[in-house]
């Protein structure tokens, strides 16, 4: 028998009080309603700071921060396919449970049934190039559709095309929000939230209702995107980044990390390099990390992506371009060197295939995509 999740949401707003003690305090038999119902001497005792120690006084006196959270949280579970799990309850995530500083709680929003899934966790960096954007959404198409549940943070970027793979395909994502869950952050991400529920996915939070976009709770979250899952893909990611810290974590949790490597030249793909140096594993295909993660999760059908045709409409200047152009960005200058076509030409013939989605400008040169 679980404790009374209400408690749960009194403890966890108690000041300068983390996760790991509460998991702490709960392996040492402290349940919400002992630490609760306990004397000013035992929380002394238990280590609790003196403004921890003065939110529980006046919780007792049934006023105060925690008694303000309590009916706040109470106003939020009347919103439609709202569910708090807490750390004791039997629908809290197993493989999350395992981590060492576990949520007290998780605030969810739909099927909470799909945390139960096998899912591969999905991150990287937030100015994502159109490469690494459009890697993002084929890698999380395929997985999707290999039967594993896309989990991401819903920031721009890789976050983003991640989720919206899965969504398209009808297919249920797990959104980690750096926010209370009924604060939808970036702004741009409404319809896309939205469209998570609607296909049968599910936001989660640890933090409470009307929490905001606060910059320490982002890095905060990454444990939960990653403790969630199975395996952290890394698809892009600058040296120091919160897609790092994630994989970290990843690796700290006994998870499997993948990354996909990239031009040298691109300071995106550094992170996803020093990583690979780190011990994650490298990975060119969905195949890879099916063949890693199948002991743990089962079989997998091989998904099936379609493969990719030139576009049939390139004329023989266009194709002779595309042949000249790497997979390493090339100076405008090396262009002309290249091919022998002038610069006025060559700009045509550049922003033809850009649009027909062939190329990328990174700013400093072009590559094939």
């Amino acid at each position: 028998m679980h404790s009374d999740p209400m408690e749960w949401v009194a403890l966890s707003a108690l000041p300068r009080v983390g996760a790991a003690t509460i998991k702490r305090l709960l392996d040492e038999g402290w349940t919400p309603e002992r630490v609760l119902n306990a004397s000013d001497a035992d929380w002394e005792w238990l280590g609790f700071n003196f403004l921890a120690r003065q939110n529980l006084q006046q919780y007792q006196q049934n006023r105060g921060p925690m008694r303000e959270l309590q009916l706040q949280v109470r106003e939020w579970l009347r919103t439609p396919d709202s569910h708090l799990l807490t750390l004791d309850s039997p629908d809290y995530p197993t493989l999350l449970k395992q981590i060492s500083d576990p949520p007290p709680i998780l605030y969810v929003r739909g099927d909470v049934d799909v945390l139960h899934l096998p899912q591969i966790a999905m991150v990287g960096s937030r100015n994502a190039s159109r490469a690494g954007v459009q890697h993002s959404s084929e890698f999380a198409t395929a997985l999707s559709q290999a039967g594993l549940i896309v989990t991401s943070g819903m920031a721009h970027g890789i976050d983003g095309a991640a989720h919206q793979a899965a969504v398209k395909l009808n297919k249920p994502t797990v959104a980690v929000f750096g926010t209370g869950a009924d604060v939808l952050y970036p702004a741009r991400h409404r319809m896309l939230a939205a469209q998570i529920l609607e296909t049968g996915g599910v936001w989660v939070s640890e933090l409470p209702p009307g929490t905001g976009p606060l910059g320490h709770n982002f890095p905060r979250r990454n444990r939960i995107i990653s403790g969630l899952s199975a395996g952290v893909l890394v698809v892009e990611a600058a040296p120091r980044s919160g897609s790092l810290i994630t994989a970290r974590q990843a690796l700290e949790q006994g998870r499997e990390v993948f990354a996909l490597p990239g031009s040298l030249n691109n300071p995106l793909s550094q992170g996803c390099h020093a990583l690979i140096r780190e011990g994650g594993q490298l990975v060119s295909t969905v195949d890879h990390i099916l063949e890693q993660l199948a002991p743990m999760l089962g079989a997998y059908a091989s998904p099936q992506v379609e493969e990719k045709q030139l576009p049939p409409d390139l004329s023989a200047q266009e194709h002779n371009l595309l042949q000249a152009l790497g997979f390493e960005q090339v100076s405008m200058d090396q262009l002309v060197s290249l091919t022998g076509i002038g610069v006025a030409d060559l700009n045509v013939l550049l922003i033809s295939l850009e649009l027909k989605g062939l190329i990328e400008n990174s700013g400093d040169g072009y590559c094939r995509i």
